[in-house]
């Protein structure tokens, strides 16, 4: 059986060592410091029947907008072991309640790989976040990201029936591969372009 608590220091050390078997994106204990220290309520793992930690949310508020208090996740990770048990789920869901509870927040946001169908799913399906822009090349490798927000009231489009809020993921999504293609096309013309200029030379 695992059991979803409250994060604690000693648990840091295996919260990144999750982080590290999981995810690309990967943080000193620093940083992890500084979560667990300013936002203590927002942290929390997934512990099995040993003890073991196996997945964690790494979570905090956002201090650049006082005016709209918001949350963020800055990492969610599960060991591939212990997966499709509804631990990510649960997780977040433990963190969101805290940031209304405790912050009384507006939303939530956070960013996700636009190759990672398996997050974007548990996101925009189970979780019922929504697409707010997709950010070019947000991680290190160049990929982009999708930037995702969860409203927890006055929610823009509230009103929206489930496919109208698929409609308009699918919409961005499809508006972002036209603009991929479109620098493609960019790209390859201007490197016909250099190849004819540089033929033409000599």
């Amino acid at each position: 059986m695992t059991s979803i608590r409250q994060a604690t220091v000693d648990d840091l050390i295996y919260m990144q060592n999750t982080n590290l078997w999981c995810l690309p994106e990967n943080y000193n204990m620093k940083y992890y410091y500084y979560h667990i220290l300013s936002w203590p309520q927002l942290l929390y793992v997934a512990e099995d029947h040993k003890g073991k930690i196996v997945g964690y949310v790494l979570a905090k508020m956002e201090e650049d907008e006082p005016a709209e208090q918001h949350g963020h996740i800055t990492s969610l990770s599960v060991l591939r072991t212990h997966r499709k048990c509804g631990l990510a789920t649960s997780l977040m869901t433990s963190s969101h309640a805290r940031m209304t509870e405790t912050f009384d927040a507006e939303h939530t946001a956070l960013h996700v790989r636009k190759s990672n169908h398996a997050a974007f799913h548990l996101y925009s399906q189970t979780l019922k976040y929504d697409i707010n822009d997709i950010e070019k090349g947000y991680y290190a490798d160049g990929e982009d990201a999708y930037d995702m927000r969860k409203y927890f009231k006055n929610r823009p489009d509230k009103f929206l029936s489930e496919e109208e809020r698929a409609e308009k993921a699918a919409k961005m999504a499809a508006e972002a591969e036209a603009a991929e293609k479109a620098e493609a096309a960019e790209a390859a013309e201007a490197a016909e372009d250099g190849a004819v200029e540089e033929a033409a030379a000599t």
